[in-house]
């Protein structure tokens, strides 16, 4: 079987399985929210590190009854499967990163938050270095004049695989802990910026 054979095949098998495994993994686990909520109803821009969003769209329910956002995912192929899996969520996507089509994706976030939407973005994605913040998140509350959700994920139970960035799988019968902190980077140069979003994700244990 060819190598663009089997990406195909991924591509219309692996979203529709994993989109069930999420929902079964949030269903067969305890779950606890320490999250701060804003006191309107602004666009806010939910930064996870790249190796806990899995669960990531069941914490944006907290906030949003009806999802209204666009998650920036990379043009890599791994990115296509994301794209397609969150896509039974009803989360949109901006295909970019900070390594390939980054000005286009900040843009076209920029533009979204503006028109209402929420965004989704991983600091240290798409390929590292882990628990680094890059500009996007920053870059974007500064121009969009809006304000980060910094989330952080914990199951107490999980696989964890051997990938740059240890990325977390929760295990059935656990307890899944969300934690969320609202954070304005608007006066701040953009390295502190920056630095304060590593610090309220924190170190991702």
């Amino acid at each position: 079987m060819s190598k663009e054979l089997k990406r195909k095949l991924a591509l219309i098998f692996l979203p529709p399985v994993a989109s069930l495994l999420i929902r079964v993994l949030y269903i067969l686990n305890k779950k606890s929210f320490d999250i701060e909520k804003p006191s309107d109803n602004s666009p806010l821009i939910f930064a996870v590190w790249h190796g806990d969003l899995l669960m990531l769209p069941y914490l944006y329910f907290q906030y949003r009854k009806k999802p209204f956002a666009k998650v920036i995912i990379s043009e890599h192929f791994d990115g296509q499967i994301i794209s397609k899996t969150i896509k039974y969520f009803n989360l949109k996507t901006i295909r970019g990163s900070t390594r390939k089509g980054g000005a286009k994706a900040l843009i076209e976030a920029i533009r979204a938050v503006k028109n209402g939407y929420d965004i989704g973005i991983t600091p240290d994605g798409p390929k590292g270095p882990r628990h680094k913040a890059n500009d996007g998140a920053a870059v974007i509350a500064q121009k969009a004049d809006t304000k980060i959700v910094a989330v952080r994920i914990k199951p107490t139970k999980y696989w964890q695989f051997n990938s740059w960035d240890k990325f977390k799988v929760p295990k059935p019968f656990g307890e899944i802990k969300y934690y969320a902190k609202i954070i304005d980077v608007k006066n701040l140069e953009l390295n502190k910026a920056n630095a304060l979003v590593e610090k309220s994700l924190g170190n991702g244990e």
